[in-house]
């Protein structure tokens, strides 16, 4: 019985060792996994992909996605520093890469490495473009959504109770949440902190291109673009782990007068 009234307070005492601030946003988040428990293994999975996917030839292509990541890396490092939150970087390993493939996506690891794939080059129509999809990702590095939400998956499958035996063995399981925590999959069981992740991510960005020199206002365009390709199929909002389009379009204007602020038209 004893046993039995102590899990709340062990509970609640994970909730208080977990918890973080995200940047920019002040949001409370929750994550059990340190970084240099999951960094570590997300450099692995990084490599793994890279072995088994075609790196782009395409020198130009491959120079700007590097180009505008430097750019990014180095305004969310200078944000960062001005705020007294350096130590949120620690253990990053900045990497940048353009993957041959027809997919229209992107995305960052924990620890600050991305990806690119060629198919979302059209959609992005140039540099601007290109940093509204590299700020959205880098943020959600920058973010620790992946840790928030790999701590999620390890919950939802049972694994929190041996949460070090799951990092260190790297199970099949535990790969399997960490690429879905950066894009790679969907869980009707934590839609909601995804499409929150998103919108978080979306803001930020905003804020990261435009200290980078980028104008924050190409983000709408990019995003209708988006609507336009999927010809209005978005999924319903309720069953997706991103916002709908329309619905991402309205929330970015409105962040628009905060991003501008941060933005040198010089």
């Amino acid at each position: 019985m004893t046993k039995l009234r102590s899990w709340p307070l062990i509970s609640i005492l994970l909730l208080l060792l977990g918890c973080a601030t995200v940047p920019i946003t002040g949001r409370s988040q929750l994550s059990m996994i340190k970084n240099s428990e999951l960094i570590p293994m997300s450099f692995q999975q990084y490599d793994e992909v890279l072995k088994t996917n075609e790196i782009s030839e395409n020198n130009m292509q491959a120079t700007l996605i590097k180009k505008v990541g430097v750019k990014i890396q180095k305004a969310v490092e200078a944000y960062l520093e001005k705020e007294g939150q350096s130590e949120v970087l620690n253990d990053f390993e900045w990497e940048f890469n353009l993957i041959e493939d027809k997919t229209v996506n992107a995305w960052c690891m924990p620890g600050g490495k991305v990806a690119f794939y060629t198919g979302i080059l059209p959609v992005c129509q140039g540099e601007k473009g290109i940093a509204v999809v590299m700020g959205h990702e880098i943020a959600h590095a920058v973010a620790n959504h992946g840790g928030e939400r790999m701590s999620q998956g390890l919950i939802t499958n049972g694994l929190l109770a041996s949460l070090s035996l799951a990092t260190q063995n790297k199970s099949a399981l535990t790969r399997d949440i960490l690429l879905q925590s950066v894009g790679a999959g969907t869980q009707m069981g934590i839609l909601k902190f995804s499409r929150k992740h998103e919108s978080e991510a979306d803001r930020m960005g905003l804020i990261f291109m435009a200290i980078a020199g980028y104008n924050p206002e190409a983000a709408p365009g990019f995003w209708e673009r988006m609507a336009e390709m999927s010809d209005g199929a978005d999924a319903p909002e309720w069953i997706s782990t991103h916002p709908s389009n329309q619905r991402r379009i309205e929330d970015l204007k409105k962040h628009l007068p905060e991003a501008l602020e941060y933005y040198d038209k010089k």
